[in-house]
């Protein structure tokens, strides 16, 4: 699968995160729940086709409910995909109750969230997102916790979001084969650490920053972590 993260704009050195840049920087971190949604619906379709979903006559119901809505889902048609369209379709928010029992209805979840998020109805989107049973898996639990991370930013429950950033990018982490996941794991830290930053936290930043630098030395964001640690060290 190729990489879906888009890497965020890197701050000069010389530029202090005040509160609003801050602000700034939250609201467009929203990305992350699209990616989620791009990954939610590639391997989504990844295991239908292998039938994981659909051992059951309840949870292959559940799948086809499912399938209509991804289409919506993928259209950008949020409110269609989470309320239905009227024409058979019920929509994630009635998938998700009707088949809490099975893993379709997990994902309903997930999509309902990032729904939510697309339409910047946080609270909703805080709702199901925390009702998301994640897995054991390398990509989509660990960017779900991430879109979690950033619903909870919205709302300015910035420690919250902190917490849901560092889960997120141990989770990708342990199911790396080196234990080192260089497309999710910075990009979820750098979000943690704009938001200390913005709070103040600045040796805590920094501490982030810095693991960055040794931790994930192929990664993309490695190459700018400089600018960043200048920045959380600059009085």
């Amino acid at each position: 699968m190729a990489n879906p993260i888009e890497k965020n704009g890197t701050p000069s050195a010389e530029e202090l995160l005040t509160k609003r840049e801050a602000s700034f920087l939250k609201y467009k971190n929203v990305i992350i729940s699209v990616v989620a949604a791009i990954i939610v619906i590639i391997a989504g379709t990844i295991l239908y086709n292998k039938n994981k979903y659909v051992a059951e006559p309840r949870q292959e119901e559940a799948s086809t409910a499912l399938a209509k809505g991804q289409e919506y889902f993928a259209n950008q048609q949020y409110d269609k995909a989470l309320n239905g369209d009227g024409t058979g379709y019920t929509g994630f928010v009635k998938i998700a109750s009707d088949y809490s029992s099975t893993d379709a209805g997990n994902l309903a979840n997930l999509y309902a969230g990032l729904c939510y998020a697309n339409l910047n109805k946080w609270k909703e989107a805080v709702q199901y997102l925390e009702d998301y049973s994640t897995a054991g898996d390398m990509m989509i639990s660990p960017a779900a916790v991430s879109a979690l991370g950033d619903a909870y930013a919205h709302l300015n429950e910035l420690d919250k979001a902190v917490d849901c950033f560092k889960k997120a990018a141990k989770m990708a982490d342990s199911e790396a084969d080196d234990k080192t996941n260089n497309s999710l794991s910075p990009t979820f830290l750098i979000k943690a650490a704009e938001i200390l930053e913005s709070q103040n936290k600045k040796e805590e930043a920094l501490d982030i920053y810095n693991d960055i630098k040794k931790k994930y030395v192929n990664s993309a964001v490695s190459q700018e972590i400089d600018k960043y640690i200048e920045r959380a060290t600059t009085k």
